[in-house]
């Protein structure tokens, strides 16, 4: 992502940062942070109380559908050939056949057939986060006990881990609600959270950011290891270092570790066989 991007992107999301704040010092914030983040020249200066907030377009798609029956489980499970189940303690990246990513917690599992690129239908027991690759000639379902999520392309977790309560939540698109039997449609937007259990739907706000107030480094790196399986090594005279920084809580990983590497002017390599993120 340039500079011209990624500067768009850091100011739409600063701005819902809490309405106690007024617009002339939100742009006044905005513009000593962009000076400080992108300087002329990199030099060496003193790390001072950030506020910053980043986000990625992961495909959005407005009117996507999302549906709940219950007829095509059989067939789902007739073609489930492949099984990826996290039986660790620790989050599971898995990369599906037609590009999609999944986000696999643990204790959970995920379950599709040999054409999944043609016919993408993914069976999930637990929780999982997907980023759908778009394609609008094969839509994209996720199959979680009797519910039945269809999209073409966005952001969202499922999760199920019994029968009696699925959650959706949007983080990034906009999304449509049905369900068998009922002719009312909920339209979701990103921050919403979408529940559907003892024959009652719901739907209700939910945070989608993550705040650090003064925040030493090394919480933000236990942070990222939890969430994204990353361990982080920072140099020994920054652990101390504070932070304030709110984040999307499915942010892009090399996202935050940019904008960590901007702050504090650190070079910074991810070994992605080792999991593993230094700064230096």
């Amino acid at each position: 992502m340039d500079k011209e991007k990624l500067d768009e992107e850091f100011k739409k999301i600063w701005n819902e940062t809490p309405a106690s704040h007024s617009n002339e010092i939100k742009e006044a914030s905005w513009e000593k942070f962009r000076t400080a983040a992108f300087p002329p020249k990199k030099k060496k200066v003193s790390p001072w109380r950030y506020y910053a907030a980043a986000s990625v377009l992961l495909f959005v798609l407005v009117g996507t559908g999302i549906y709940f029956t219950a007829e095509t489980q059989n067939e789902l499970v007739a073609i489930s050939e492949n099984v990826i189940e996290n039986t660790t303690s620790k989050i599971k990246s898995v990369v599906l056949p037609d590009s999609s990513k999944v986000i696999l917690k643990p204790n959970s599992k995920i379950s599709y057939g040999n054409n999944f690129a043609l016919n993408r239908k993914i069976e999930i027991t637990g929780e999982a986060y997907f980023q759908v690759k778009k394609d609008k000639q094969h839509p994209f379902q996720v199959f979680c006990n009797e519910t039945t999520t269809t999209v073409l392309g966005t952001c969202f977790t499922v999760k199920g881990f019994n029968q009696k309560e699925v959650t959706v939540e949007l983080f990034e698109g906009s999304v449509q609600m049905n369900v068998k039997g009922q002719d009312q449609k909920w339209i979701l937007k990103p921050g919403q959270k979408f529940t559907y259990g003892n024959q009652t739907a719901s739907v209700e706000e939910f945070s989608r950011f993550v705040d650090f107030d003064n925040e030493k480094l090394t919480v933000i790196s236990s942070y990222i290891e939890e969430n994204y399986g990353y361990k982080v090594i920072i140099p020994q005279d920054y652990k101390d270092q504070k932070i304030t920084i709110r984040i999307n809580k499915k942010e892009d990983l090399k996202i935050i570790v940019q904008l960590i590497s901007e702050m504090y002017n650190l070079n910074f390599e991810i070994n992605d066989d080792l999991k593993q993120i230094t700064f230096q």
